[in-house]
């Protein structure tokens, strides 16, 4: 018969959320220019096209809801064309289209599309230019372009993720075309900074009451991440990089706040480094990072600028983060969002890892898991249905903490050397990097460099739902050896079973400790391992590595030690005995061998009388004779 000695039970329901919580912020201002249920899918009309390059020069002015500006655009035919297509919201009014001058007749319709007649057919492969000039109040409901203020002083800010560039300019709006270049000139009272993408290129002043600002990105960019910010900010300049590829960190902050987030983004510095060394290079060392403070909660990740609702340390390390995941290779389609908000997630906890320990990343882990858990389903790769609703694009539970923790397992089941070592084949491939990738190419790189087939995790953790439940018993068979027994039951139909390494830590009576991880491939599978003591007690996922919720784990058998607790003893003394051990007598001796201390029936002692050292006790039980040692403090 076996005995019971100490069952572990790990329960994430009460564990407070503060990481999780930080998350559904940044969802929040990510899922803001799409928060209502949208029917807009990439344009089958746009497709037959490569744009090559924009010039923006628009004119706004922060205190009214209003734009104006000409869009000059370079394309290259994919097919033979009569017409060309743009992405423009209805409530923007075109006035005039022009190619080397000519007018071209146009159409806009209720669609949000921009029809240009072309004077010719434009054969497969030729490149063309068209000049749009429109202006018009954008549309209010997907809050893509915003007025509002700070302190009684205005600030106009964009925020095109998912669908909303349209709502402020002619654009191409899917995840297949990048812009390769980009010019933008914003025109605005002349007592107002205005921001964007890029390098900004000094211009002649316009005179006492506007002015033009010029910015210059030469890097490809898809028109989500193509933003403009206005307002009376003020700039902090931080320098970063690592010789030849020095960079500046241009921050655009308001007055009132500056002095103290300018203490805040000091931490920028020391998270770039950590990134590129982790990496590669900053993807945009060629031109500047930086900040534009805005008004809303959380942050947008804005090629080489991120919009910032305020400046907390994950906050930053989520938004630079997205240089490399998101901005330099982009998901290819809004169903691989998890490889834009999983990767930033996932790379803030990283952060917390490197500045804060070990025990500070678990603690995120756990907080995440929680999150995760805190419902049976939900698949991290987004249905068809799923990418009209940007509530659920942007799922703080799925999207951004469960990809992130999907990440953590492939970076255990893989190795540290390995997983980062895929991650920068990933971001070095020719054919993603400045450009798109689904999640297939991101299990290509990690299957190559691991020679692993990573199908099944694949299909249970990315495409499928749920998360397992662990039931497991470690039994002391013998000395020296133990069973363990691990059962598993499913959250959610749409996984049979979950086939992961187990992580367990066995504890002995001693103070060993002894970590494993079981490779669980079938239902009550039973695996003998080494262990050099007697298991008393264990933990389920010590470091919080995976996906999993009211999983327990037990230690029994019938091999057992009696040992004393605890060591270094402080007054009490208490020897822990296994079920039916009953201690008959104990004699306590010092190091020269004297008796300082015998008693009978007695399994806890008092010795705060005893000197300072090690002490010997011989027990006697109902079952042998064990020779114990102990330290006093």
């Amino acid at each position: 018969m076996s005995r019971i000695f100490t069952p572990i039970l790990l329960s994430l329901l009460g564990f407070a959320s503060v990481f999780a919580q930080s998350t559904e912020d940044i969802a929040e201002a990510e899922r803001k220019s799409g928060h209502n249920l949208m029917t807009f899918s990439a344009n089958a009309h746009t497709g037959n096209y490569d744009v090559v390059y924009h010039k923006l020069d628009l004119a706004a002015d922060p205190t009214v809801h209003f734009i104006s500006g000409t869009v000059t655009t370079d394309f290259i035919a994919k097919e033979d064309m009569t017409e060309v297509v743009f992405d423009l919201a209805f409530e923007l009014v075109v006035s005039q289209v022009q190619q080397n001058g000519n007018n071209l007749a146009f159409a806009q319709n209720e669609n949000d599309e921009l029809v240009i007649t072309l004077p010719a057919t434009l054969a497969a492969g030729n490149q063309a230019r068209v000049e749009i000039t429109y202006s018009g109040a954008p549309p209010t409901e997907n809050e893509a372009f915003v007025i509002g203020t700070h302190s009684g002083a205005p600030v106009l800010w964009t925020l095109s993720e998912p669908y909303g560039a349209k709502d402020w300019w002619p654009c191409k709006q899917d995840l297949i075309d990048k812009i390769d270049s980009l010019d933008v000139y914003i025109t605005a009272p002349a007592e107002y900074v205005a921001v964007s993408n890029g390098v900004e290129i000094p211009e002649a002043g316009n005179g006492t009451i506007t002015k033009t600002t010029h910015f210059r990105h030469q890097y490809p960019i898809p028109a989500y991440l193509v933003a403009i910010a206005i307002s009376n900010y003020g700039i902090f300049t931080q320098q970063a990089g690592t010789a030849p590829n020095n960079f500046p960190i241009v921050n655009y902050l308001y007055p009132e706040s500056q002095t103290q987030n300018e203490q805040n983004l000091a931490v920028t510095i020391p998270i770039m480094d950590f990134y590129e060394q982790t990496f590669e290079t900053y993807p945009f060392h060629n031109e500047k990072y930086g900040h534009a403070q805005c008004g809303f909660g959380g942050g947008m990740e804005h090629t080489t600028v991120s919009f910032m609702g305020s400046f907390g340390r994950n906050l930053i390390a989520h938004e630079l983060a997205h240089q490399w995941f998101g901005d330099k290779i982009t998901c290819g389609s809004w169903k691989d969002i998890w490889l834009n908000e999983g990767f930033a997630t996932y790379l803030s906890g990283m952060v917390i890892e490197h500045l804060d320990g070990n025990e500070a990343f678990r603690n995120w882990k756990l907080s995440n898991v929680a999150n995760i858990t805190s419902l049976p389903d939900g698949n991290v790769y987004l249905t068809d249905n799923d990418t009209i609703d940007s509530n659920r694009i942007f799922s703080s539970r799925l999207t951004y903490n469960k990809g992130a923790m999907v990440l953590n397992m492939l970076r255990v089941k893989l190795s540290d050397p390995v997983f980062f070592q895929a991650l920068k084949a990933y971001l070095a491939d020719t054919d993603l990097a400045y450009a798109y990738a689904k999640t297939p190419q991101l299990q290509a790189h990690l299957e190559a460099a691991s020679g692993l087939d990573l199908t099944e995790f694949f299909n249970d953790w990315i495409y499928n739902q749920g998360y397992p439940v662990y039931t497991i018993t470690v039994d002391n068979i013998e000395s020296g050896k133990a069973q363990v027994t691990i059962s598993q039951q499913q959250s959610h139909e749409s996984v049979s079973f979950f086939e992961m390494g187990v992580p367990i830590r066995l504890l002995g009576p001693e103070g060993e400790v002894q970590d494993y991880v079981l490779e669980n491939t079938a239902n009550n599978q039973d695996f003998i391992i080494d262990v050099p003591f007697t298991a008393t007690q264990a933990i389920f996922d010590p470091k919080s590595d995976i996906i999993s919720r009211n999983s327990t784990i037990t230690v029994t058998g019938d091999y057992f030690t009696p040992y004393l607790y605890p060591s270094p003893a402080n007054t009490l003394l208490t020897a822990a005995l296994a079920d039916g051990v009953i201690a008959k007598e104990a004699i306590i001796y010092n190091t020269l061998g004297q008796r300082v201390l015998e008693t009978n029936g007695a399994s806890s002692w008092d010795v705060s009388g005893f000197a300072t050292g090690v002490y010997f006790m011989t027990l006697h039980t109902n079952t042998g004779t064990t020779e114990l040692k102990f330290l006093k403090n």
